[in-house]
């Protein structure tokens, strides 16, 4: 039975904390934190609760940052005192085994601290907006657009993540047409923007009578949102309003008035429809929102093609279909761009994800020319 080398592995370990302790600076780390506190303890915050919550939440995630450096350096030296003491007196097993259960969950914290520092972009800091929209395949289609959804809301659950569904668009038989909601915390972007593109499900589907095996597609859409220093202005001769009644589960605010908003942006086509909030008002300040959020990712990408253009072909798009979903004839679950796999679908239905988007992010980091 092969031993673990515990010696190289505390090396190991070492240097990889070290990294990615140059990279998040916690120098600079504790001057925001300093900074942040300040600001936290004016007598006058909470006048503006909005610019209080984003204060407060920065303040949360730059102390949690540091904290997680600081205790993994602490975890790694008492990984060392565990392995003196277990080899003491010619090795105790039992100690042995807490020694590499404590090495492996030392490794996964490492991880994903390291995958943290790769989430350097422009708007990776950012709270996201998530489109899901079905594609082709009908019902099943529509039903997979909700398995999605579902998917999403509980990874950001297993994390205490708040979210705040926008709207949701139903199939008339079954599932979703379209949903969008927010996810309501830094980097959420910069972790979930690796889900954009083309999900394929392919299973037995429920809705068939006679038992066949379907194919069926959903997109997903994620972009950053929308700060008020980022200045998206659009003129409102650029903007077409709609109104109409909210449609789907019941509800005080449900088919009685006209609260929903669809909003175009006559330029570029884009249609933001939404409907959860109680009133018209707020309804179209949300639609507003994700407008401008969408218009500053066009933005984005327009300056990322100019780039692009200059810098010459970079190999490897995301392509039209990322990832599949296949229930039958076998389980599985695989990401077409990073080659990631799982066997246990209904743990990734459940919002098992975190091992997609680790290896999303780290495949879209080895794309970019720099890398």
């Amino acid at each position: 039975m092969a031993t673990t080398d515990f010696p190289a592995e505390l090396r190991d370990l070492r240097t990889t904390l070290d990294s990615i302790q140059a990279v998040s600076d916690p120098t600079a780390l504790r001057a925001k934190i300093a900074d942040l506190s300040e600001k936290a303890s004016a007598p006058d915050l909470w006048d503006d609760p909005d610019a209080a919550q984003k204060v407060t939440s920065a303040l949360s995630v730059a102390q949690a940052e540091l904290d997680r450096v600081q205790k993994l350096r602490g975890r790694i030296n008492d990984l060392e005192t565990l392995v003196e003491m277990a080899t003491e007196d010619g090795g105790d097993a039992d100690t042995l085994a807490e020694a590499e259960a404590e090495l492996l969950g030392i490794r996964k914290d490492l991880g994903e601290l390291e995958v943290r520092t790769l989430l350097a972009g422009e708007y990776d800091q950012r709270e996201a907006v998530v489109t899901i929209r079905a594609g082709a395949g009908g019902v099943d289609a529509a039903d997979f657009a909700e398995m999605l959804m579902r998917m999403y809301l509980r990874w950001a659950e297993r994390h205490s993540y708040p979210t705040t569904v926008l709207d949701t668009s139903y199939a008339e038989e079954a599932g979703l047409k379209s949903a969008t909601f927010e996810v309501k915390v830094p980097y959420a972007f910069g972790h979930l923007s690796v889900e954009a593109g083309t999900h394929r499900l392919v299973r037995i589907s429920p809705f068939d009578n006679q038992g066949r095996r379907q194919t069926s597609f959903a997109a997903v859409e994620v972009i950053p949102l929308i700060e008020q220093t980022d200045s998206v202005e659009i003129p409102e001769a650029e903007i077409k309003v709609d109104v109409f009644r909210s449609s789907g589960p019941g509800g005080q605010s449900v088919n009685t008035t006209d609260s929903a908003v669809r909003m175009t942006h006559i330029p570029t086509g884009i249609v933001v429809s939404m409907q959860n909030e109680k009133s018209q008002i707020q309804n179209r300040a949300a639609a507003l929102r994700v407008l401008q959020s969408r218009l500053l990712l066009v933005r984005q990408a327009e300056e990322n093609a100019a780039k692009k253009a200059l810098a010459g072909d970079i190999k490897a798009s995301w392509g039209e279909q990322m990832r599949s979903y296949v229930l039958h004839p076998y389980q599985m679950v695989k990401d077409l761009r990073t080659e990631y796999e799982v066997g246990n679908t209904s743990a990734v239905f459940d919002g098992d994800i975190d091992g997609f988007l680790e290896a999303g992010i780290r495949w879209r980091r080895g794309q970019q020319p720099d890398a």
